[in-house]
């Protein structure tokens, strides 16, 4: 009797099936597909020969050269918080990356000026050269009402590019503009514009208002705060402080405090820490008392021995024999409208120690016109 011996293709399992009928499949495919592929491809093909492009406008090497020149001068800040940090056995101090900015050189002798908001929070700053070397900054003094801060490293004096000064009393709408800084963290970025307005105000961190702000469409983003605005001429004209956006990136609206604000301000922090403001000698009164008072002005809450104000005959808060508040309230000064201390600073900006300013001031009901001869403020 014969043998049955079994189909191969009736026994094979239906997975086995399958991945035979894929396969001829695919070579069916690709054997039908091999001469359009074969037609797309060139074995003879090379690069195309560059074209000659011709000289650059010279806008773009004006552009160049002072992204060239002044970027040497241009520093990248790294703010970090010192932590104690719990290993196996015990806590050691570690240094966290807190943030980044920008700032620049202000001379050889190692002196970096940024945005005090740049390194407020900070236990540790590191400034980074343009040639990539990381120096420790020592901080030196800040100036909140302009939100500036000096620090110092010591470089040697061949890895320092002071930046060249400009002026900001005579900037115009429209003038071309340059920012160099380090937005998040991307070392010496250039953006270009003009600038917009002039006279602007913005906010300081101690609520201060700065006034004659110049206001610029060069791109502005988290980072480039602290970092240099230049004209033209590559000179500084202005320090990027901040930007009016909704997602805190750049939407055109930059600002940055004026260079002739930075040149007033920064030799007195460099003598000693501190920036030389006129003063009249008096200290506001809490804000209870000023709203008991129901005069608007500047009420005084104190007058400080020895100021021009109290030379000058005004009057710490008190109360009479019945209770009742005594307050020399100030309502102008120099001609001009005041109601609260950021008014009463805006005023003062204007003059110097040894000036003397007429003050108009409201006592009981009775206006009062006195002279007060301005003192530098501690």
């Amino acid at each position: 009797m014969a043998e049955n011996k079994p189909n191969p293709l009736v026994s094979c399992s239906p997975f086995a099936l399958v991945a035979v009928l894929f396969a001829v499949a695919l070579w069916v495919g690709w054997r039908l597909a091999r001469p359009l592929i074969d037609d797309v491809h060139d074995p003879k093909a090379v690069a195309r020969p560059v074209a000659a492009r011709g000289d650059l406008a010279e806008d773009e090497k004006t552009t160049i050269d002072i992204f060239k020149k002044a970027s040497p001068s241009v520093v990248h800040i790294t703010t970090l918080e010192r932590r104690l940090v719990r290993d196996r056995f015990t806590l050691r101090p570690l240094d966290i990356p807190q943030g980044t900015g920008s700032g620049f050189v202000w001379d050889e002798r190692g002196y970096i000026v940024t945005n005090l908001h740049v390194i407020s929070e900070a236990n540790r700053v590191e400034v980074t050269l343009d040639d990539e070397t990381t120096w420790e900054g020592r901080l030196v003094g800040y100036e909140p009402d302009y939100d500036i801060a000096v620090l110092k490293i010591d470089a040697p004096k061949d890895k320092l590019h002071a930046i060249a000064i400009g002026g900001s009393a005579d900037l115009q709408v429209g003038q071309k503009v340059f920012a160099i800084g380090n937005p998040f963290g991307l070392d010496h970025t250039l953006s270009t514009g003009v600038i917009s307005g002039l006279n602007r105000e913005i906010t300081a961190t101690n609520q201060r208002t700065i006034r004659g702000v110049v206001q610029t469409d060069a791109a502005i983003n988290p980072g480039n705060s602290g970092g240099p605005l230049l004209d033209s001429s590559g000179r500084l004209i202005g320090m990027n402080t901040a930007i009016a956006s909704p997602t805190n990136a750049s939407a055109g609206v930059g600002f940055a405090v004026p260079v002739d604000t930075i040149n007033g301000v920064v030799p007195g922090l460099m003598r000693k820490g501190l920036s030389p403001r006129p003063v009249l000698g008096v200290v506001p009164a809490p804000d209870q008392y000023a709203r008991a008072v129901r005069v608007k002005g500047f009420v005084i809450g104190t007058v400080q021995p020895g100021s021009g104000a109290e030379k000058a005959g005004l009057r710490s808060l008190d109360l009479d024999s019945n209770g009742r508040l005594l307050a020399d309230v100030i309502t102008a000064v120099a001609g001009q409208k005041v109601s609260t201390q950021a008014e009463l600073w805006s005023v003062l900006d204007d003059y110097k120690a040894g000036d003397v300013v007429k003050v108009e001031i409201n006592r009981g009901g009775t206006t009062v016109v006195v002279e007060v001869t301005l003192q530098q403020g501690a």
